[in-house]
């Protein structure tokens, strides 16, 4: 083997060996977060979780909220490719409000299911946040789909930022809510809140209507 090709080994196999340290370390959190909660919660705990040398932690994380903040990054990555599913087969309004809590829903619904098996308490699970560039993105997406549709059904005036905000804002209380209840029920809570949505743009259609 030539000294570039054995160089480009190397180098693959240091890769493959940093993706699997950051993978373990995310999966150690996410335990330790479901165990005890993130507050209560230190870096020694997800350190011990792992075969890592502490060292090795803080060559990929200088703390735990950083590990938060990459496991969150990471939820949001792996949802928004069934968010583009529920963008290609979704054929109206209704459908693709459906569609798309049905997806969010059953998204924390498995993200959760280890930790909701092994008992740990309501507030030590995790779910998607909003705070992040990346769910950003897809705030701003499913803005796009929406006044899409609205302008092909004739209902254009409906202020398409604050429909937005009020969609994702009860997919997360809800979400948050869901995984309370045992057991957890996502189709349930997808049905209730498309009705609340399109029962609200329904009552939105006759406003304009009558302004």
């Amino acid at each position: 083997m030539s000294d570039v090709a054995d160089l480009g080994v190397r180098r693959g196999k240091r890769a493959l060996a940093k993706e699997a340290n950051r993978k373990a370390i995310l999966e150690a959190a996410r335990t330790v977060f479901a165990r005890i909660g993130y507050e209560a919660a230190n870096i020694r705990d997800i350190i011990r979780e792992t075969d890592l040398a502490s060292g090795t932690f803080y060559n990929y994380f200088k703390s735990k909220e950083e590990v938060f903040e990459a496991i969150a990054d990471d939820s949001v990555k792996r949802f928004r490719p069934l968010l583009q599913k529920v963008r290609e087969e979704a054929e109206d309004l209704e459908g693709y409000i459906r569609a798309a809590y049905g997806a969010y829903f059953n998204f924390l619904a498995v993200e959760n299911d280890p930790a909701i098996e092994a008992g740990a308490p309501h507030m030590a699970l995790i779910g998607v946040r909003v705070d992040t560039p990346e769910m950003q993105s897809i705030s701003d997406e499913i803005r796009t789909d929406l006044e899409a549709v609205l302008q092909k059904t004739g209902n254009g005036h409906i202020d398409t930022d604050y429909l937005t905000a009020a969609a994702i804002g009860i997919a997360r209380e809800m979400g948050d809510h869901m995984l309370k209840r045992r057991p957890v029920n996502a189709d349930y809570a997808a049905n209730f809140a498309t009705q609340v949505i399109i029962t609200s743009i329904d009552e939105l259609t006759k406003y304009g209507r009558n302004s």
